[in-house]
């Protein structure tokens, strides 16, 4: 069993199959996980083919026709890659872990809002602009509902979202709440992220049944699993393999993939379960490779890129690509491969955009005003 990293000190008396840990003063920054970069993207591209190419509905009007026609091969896989969202919250559970190891309340907090917010108030800018140019494609909504976008709060208020997307942030926040309330409160230690995933994992088993919304919409039963992979994950890459570290994973994978095939599969007629299973099991395992450090020999320097324009990329592609189809598709007649391909460049582009000049000044400024106000969250 690999001994704890400097920084953090045993205190005697055996809890939970490890020395309890006295939380960490802030040292410096571990090296970065390029690997975890690159799969965000890739988790970011699953999710924006589903939108253009694997599922019917306002994509559809756009191409004036069915995805399914148009690109008969890739809309066969692309039916998939909505499950690029469950691909995402493992790696989150994994990041927020290592991010949040050491830190108060505070800086969790303003590191948060500093990294959600700037982005996210500029894509529903763009987005409602583009509804207001074009409301064919997707109409605008009401100003009140507008003002309670910009809380990142309008699923539980009942307003229309602006963004499709915003319901994973949804389930981000609650995690981030869970998450700080539970565990960065106090001080993020091996033994507090052990209980934090074998009790939610109980609870998320038990809320199936209960019926009680309330409670269903604070433990997220279908969603639960792979944040609590996620945290296990960091667990081994921190502190070195360990047969509960690896329990608490294997338990999370055995019950995510139930909760996927049952959520997601019978949503749509061309999925197959086998294939349901296959996709949760590749997200588990490529988190796994990067905590067991096989992935260290992926350092490309293009890989911060890819994690710079994940957030941004993830934002706007939906909406937005679906206003851009409709314009180079049926309005200038550009063929449908072409246009699939200059709109997932064109959204990339765009996210750059975003990060260099939204992301980049604004997020450590906001940062910043934040720390300047009164520490009671310190």
């Amino acid at each position: 069993m690999a001994a704890p990293p400097s920084g953090v000190v045993p205190a005697p008396g055996p809890l939970i199959g490890r020395a309890a840990e006295v939380p960490a003063a802030p040292g410096p920054r571990r090296g970065r996980l390029l690997a975890l970069d690159g799969l965000r993207l890739v988790a970011a591209l699953m999710v924006c083919l589903y939108h253009y190419t694997g599922r019917g509905g306002t994509v559809s009007a756009s191409w004036h026709g069915s995805p399914g026609h148009l690109f008969p091969g890739l809309s066969r896989a692309a039916v998939y890659g909505n499950f690029g969202v469950q691909f995402f919250f493992v790696i989150s559970g994994f990041v927020i872990c290592m991010s949040s190891w050491g830190r108060t309340l505070g800086d969790f907090f303003r590191s948060r809002v500093a990294r959600l917010y700037p982005a996210y108030w500029v894509a529903l800018l763009l987005v409602t602009g583009a509804s207001l140019a074009l409301p064919v494609v997707v109409h605008p909504v009401r100003l009140d509902e507008f003002l309670v976008n910009l809380t990142m709060l309008q699923q539980p208020m009942g307003a229309t979202r602006v963004l499709g997307v915003c319901w994973t942030l949804w389930v981000e926040v609650r995690f981030y709440a869970l998450f700080a309330l539970l565990v960065v409160l106090r001080g993020v230690t091996y033994r507090r992220v052990v209980l934090f995933c074998s009790v939610w994992a109980l609870a998320a088993v038990l809320c199936r049944t209960s019926g009680n919304e309330l409670l269903n919409q604070v433990v997220m039963p279908d969603y639960a699993f792979f944040f609590i992979g996620g945290l296990a994950l960091y667990l081994i890459h921190r502190f070195g393999s360990d047969l509960l570290a690896w329990g608490i994973v294997a338990m999370s994978w055995l019950l995510a993939q139930s909760s996927a095939t049952r959520g997601l599969w019978g949503a749509h007629p061309h999925r197959d379960p086998y294939v349901v299973v296959l996709i949760v099991t590749v997200a588990f395992a490529a988190v796994a490779a990067v905590a067991l450090g096989w992935t260290r020999r992926a350092s490309w320097p293009w890989l911060v890129t890819a994690g710079a324009l994940t957030y941004p990329f993830y934002l706007v592609h939906e909406h937005l690509g679906w206003f851009v189809i409709r314009v180079l598709h049926r309005g200038l007649g550009l063929p449908a491969w072409p246009t699939l391909a200059v709109t997932v460049l064109g959204m990339l582009v765009l996210a750059w955009l975003i990060h260099r000049f939204v992301e980049r000044p604004f997020g450590p400024l906001l940062k910043r005003a934040l720390k300047r106000t009164p520490p009671a969250l310190s």
